[in-house]
């Protein structure tokens, strides 16, 4: 394990970044943009190399324990990832050239949900739009949800099926949805959320 290794050689650490530091952004530009995902996984990385002792070697892939440092740091920047929902809802998309990061944004959501998802999105509590996207763009199982936000797994089964319905609800009365039904709005949307 590459983590236990690095607390008596610290340069192993940085096998750690290179090999999830790419997830992490992905993660964090989706919530919070570009230059605020920046600052987020770059404090969390410094978190965690301070914080490599307390790592559980139980736990064989270490991206759950960073998505939690990572949720952590982005819990400081709510306000960031409200408005940038908001924001989504004001903005027409720029046919101008796009940097990578907004060109891969792009492509994993397709442009005719971007306004009903970005509404829904901000609509969810954050406890709901965290649990949800924990398991959509972290890719978690629950149980590594229920690991990272510290709380039962029980929690994390209702608040996901609240978000779910939520999402489900303003997808459905989006009139250029109206063809179709909750659950194949619901099947579309993990579909092109859980791999971005």
């Amino acid at each position: 394990m590459i983590i236990v290794a690095s607390l008596d050689d610290p340069d192993r650490f940085a096998q750690v970044y290179e090999k999830h530091a790419g997830m992490l952004y992905g993660y964090a530009y989706r919530r919070v943009g570009r230059e605020i995902a920046e600052d987020v996984v770059a404090d969390a990385f410094v978190a965690a190399f301070r914080a490599r002792h307390t790592y559980d070697p139980g736990y064989p892939n270490a991206f759950p324990w960073l998505l939690a440092i990572v949720h952590r740091e982005l819990a400081r920047h709510y306000r960031a990832e409200s408005a940038r929902y908001r924001a989504y809802l004001r903005v027409k998309p720029d046919s101008g050239e796009e940097a990578l990061a907004d060109r891969v944004a792009a492509a994993a959501s397709a442009q005719a949900w971007r306004g009903p998802l970005a509404t829904a999105l901000a609509r969810l509590g954050r406890k709901e739009r965290d649990v949800l996207l924990l398991v959509a763009w972290g890719d978690l199982s629950y149980e590594e949800v229920a690991r990272v936000l510290q709380i039962p797994i029980g929690t994390v089964r209702s608040r996901l099926n609240r978000a779910r319905r939520r999402m489900r609800d303003v997808l459905e009365s989006d009139p250029a949805r109206s063809t179709l039904t909750g659950t194949e709005l619901e099947e579309r949307w993990w579909k092109k959320w859980s791999r971005a």
